[in-house]
């Protein structure tokens, strides 16, 4: 596994990461809109994919004796969903409970923005940031070699030389979704986001239409979709699950048999996390999420609220646990 992993950040188009299907817990099949009524549909899905909060003691005591390492996603997750992209403002509790949770473990925040982006709502200096769903990632500088007297000081950047082509593409969307209501776009460095929640449902067509044309005749870029979202980034072998496994790498954890991995998202994006610690078969991929929806995440939260409320009661634990490690 060291190995694969090590050959992975020696390429800069990485390789396929290979995935296991054994998992605790099978996936609801099924659509987000299952459930118009919210209830009998969760409460059902819920039985596969337990709130995080209500297992929170049998979680623990899994964890007990062992390394917990903290994923956070950042939109949907650590703030909500909101109409306008920049001003996705983390609240000052939620900063304070992230800010402790990294007292504690190793934690890092998987972001699709860019890095710079998502360290100016966080403004925490102890957790590590990896943005452009993990194409640029801050090395925790005590994790570098002992003969590295400087440490890690630069970022990891898999899709580096993809910028200028980055850079072509972003002013040519510009120019294309001008006269199109409400779209915009968020230059995450690594990956173009076009934004069209506030875009007239009428015109959703027209704007992926525009988006894919744009790339269909570059092969090496591909689009995915999010909420209300469309990416435009490098076909290259490398997402969040990656980036999990390269910051547990960094750490000089990817190898130890004690280690778990708590991952908390609710986009698609997230899925490449959830799949990689189905992979481990051991660790806590939560997804978040007040409707039942197909997910490889083993538990669930509903909101970021319930997010909050799981951070805190993290912290929490592992404070009371400190004595029994003395």
């Amino acid at each position: 596994m060291i190995k694969r992993n090590l050959a992975k950040f020696n390429q800069t188009m990485g390789f396929q990461l290979p995935h296991s299907n054994k998992q605790k817990v099978k996936p609801f099949i099924g659509s987000e809109n299952d459930d118009t009524n919210g209830s009998v549909g969760y409460a059902s899905w819920l039985v596969k994919h337990p709130s995080a909060l209500n297992s929170f003691d049998s979680m623990m005591k899994e964890a007990k004796g062992k390394k917990v390492v903290v994923f956070l996603d950042y939109d949907g997750t650590l703030s909500p969903i909101v109409e306008n992209p920049d001003k996705a403002f983390m609240s000052t509790e939620m900063r304070a409970a992230v800010r402790e949770v990294a007292k504690y473990f190793p934690t890092s925040i998987i972001s699709g923005r860019s890095r710079d982006k998502v360290k100016e709502f966080v403004q925490l200096s102890n957790v590590y940031y990896a943005g452009s769903h993990g194409m640029d990632i801050m090395a925790p500088p005590r994790a570098a070699k002992p003969c590295d007297k400087k440490g890690i000081e630069g970022a990891f950047q898999p899709a580096k030389l993809f910028l200028p082509a980055i850079q072509e593409i972003s002013l040519e969307l510009e120019d294309k979704i001008r006269e199109i209501e409400g779209a915009r776009i968020e230059d995450n460095r690594f990956c173009i986001s076009v934004h069209y929640r506030q875009v007239p449902p009428e015109d959703h067509k027209i704007l992926k239409e525009i988006v894919k044309s744009l790339v269909e005749n570059r092969p090496e870029f591909r689009v995915t979709e999010g909420k209300m979202v469309l990416e435009v980034r490098p076909s290259i072998d490398w997402n969040k699950g990656d980036a999990l496994n390269y910051l547990l790498n960094t750490l000089g954890l990817s190898s130890a048999k004690d280690v778990l991995p708590l991952y908390i998202g609710d986009d698609r994006t997230d899925e490449d996390a959830f799949k990689v610690i189905a992979a481990r078969r051991e660790g806590f991929p939560i997804i978040v999420s007040s409707t039942p929806r197909d997910t490889k995440a083993w538990y669930s939260l509903r909101d970021p609220s319930e997010v909050l409320a799981f951070l805190l009661r993290l912290a929490k634990w592992r404070k009371s646990e400190i004595p029994f490690f003395k």
